[in-house]
Parts: C-alpha cells; structure tokens; sequence
C-alpha cells in the first residue's frame, strides 16, 4: 500500500534523509523508532507529501507522492496523519473539529459529516465532549479527537508522528489504547514512537532509524531479540532499561 524507493532529502546541504527504502503491506503496524533527529519524523511526512524529497519514490496506493501532477489535498485526504501536537481548530467546537475536513475535503453534507464525526468520537469514547472547545479538554483527551477526526475521513492508512510524546505520563495510555484497538482492527499504521511497550504489543514491523538512514526494517521479534545493528542495540538497552 506504501512503497518508499531511495528517498533522500536536504535541508540546504545538510541531508536528513538517505536512501531510505521500506514498503508497508495493507495491515501492516510499522513502528518507526530511533534517537531525537534520526530523520524519523522527516520520513513519516514525505509519506503524504507534507516534506518534499528531492531523490527517489513514494507510491501510495498506486498514486506518485512526488508526481508535480499528483492532487496532494486528494491524497492526503485518504491518508489520516495525527500530529505531536493535535493540530485542532482552537475557535471550532469538538463538533465543529470533527466535520469541516469532511465537508471542505470530501464534499459531504454537514448532516453526514455530523453522524460520522459522532460516531468516532464515540468509539474514542468522548461523545460527552461534543459542544466543548479543544482548550477545555486534557491533552490525552485532545489527541484521541485529533485520532477520530482522522477516521471520520474514511483513511486507507493512518501516520502518526510521535502522537504521545506531548503528553503528561498518565494521559499516554489512553491514547495507546485506542490506538492498539486501531491495529487490532487491521487498519495501516506507521507510528513514529518511542512507546517500545506499544510497539511489543501490536507492530509486526519495525524500522530503526539513525542519522537520517534506515538501519533495521525487520519483523518485531527480530528487532527486539537479536537486532543486527550495534547502534540498535544500544539503543534498545538504554531505552528499555
């Protein structure tokens, strides 16, 4: 469903990304981990054309990110991406949140939008929550909004950059939980993350990053019994212990 060839990219001079060449089957939970500037974050967002690359090829689902004549708005549109931050309309009701892609983007009533919008919130469990205001919530209860305005969308896959790590310790787990329920469903996922307990618990796939290249793309048991990498290796020994 997502292919990535070759991809490089530079800031100026200074390249983040090199060669990186890693594909995600449907189903597939791909867990992207790796110490603070591994490039992890850059990759996740070359995936919907939010960072341009300059070398190589994104393919997803058949369509070139990279292609001048690609329709990004489309293809993000069918791409559900949950950011460090929540990125929520501050003025809009949670409501409000929930419905204006869907109208804006994919064209439908605010009546449908509306149901959908619900429903998701719903199954994140803050229904309650409709006619408040982003800063009236918890982080942890913002960024499970942030994850059903995503679905509201009808995404073929989800990316989320680093969804926990703006959160308070207690509010972490709420929004693992939606997301392990996510991939226990069978729904795409790339997760940039340093939740390694997630990534035991649900990837079937894990990418190590450092410096900008992809040093293990191999099975979670291989990762976290014999990873071939040193770097990796040390990695793992600091941060499970």
């Amino acid at each position: 469903m997502i292919e990535l060839r070759q991809v490089s990219k530079w800031y100026g001079s200074f390249q983040v990304l090199t060669d990186c060449t890693t594909s995600v089957s449907k189903g597939d939970v791909m867990v992207i981990c790796g110490p603070s500037g591994s490039g992890k974050s850059t990759l996740i967002k070359t995936v919907n054309g939010l960072e341009p690359f300059q070398k190589g090829e994104i393919i997803v689902d058949g369509v070139s990110v990279g292609d001048p004549k690609t329709n990004l708005s489309k293809l993000r549109a069918r791409i559900g991406m949950v950011f460090q931050n929540f990125e929520l309309f501050p003025h809009l009701s949670i409501r409000e949140n929930l419905t204006i892609g869907q109208v804006k983007v994919l064209g439908r009533s605010v009546e449908d939008a509306t149901q959908r919008g619900l429903k998701y919130l719903d199954r994140v469990g803050l229904i309650a929550q409709k006619d408040k205001f982003p800063g009236q919530l918890s982080g942890g209860q913002q960024q499970r909004v942030a994850i059903a305005r995503a679905l509201s969308m009808d995404p073929i896959a989800m990316l989320f950059d680093e969804p926990t790590s703006a959160l308070d310790p207690e509010m972490i787990n709420e929004v693992l939980d939606v997301m392990v329920e996510l991939a226990q469903e069978g729904m795409t996922m790339m997760v940039v993350t340093h939740e390694m307990g997630f990534a035991r618990k649900v990837a079937n796939r894990v990418v190590f990053m450092d410096k900008g290249s992809i040093l293990e793309d191999c099975t979670k048991d291989e990762f976290f019994g014999t990873p071939r990498s040193e770097r990796a290796r040390d990695f793992l020994a600091k941060i499970i212990h």
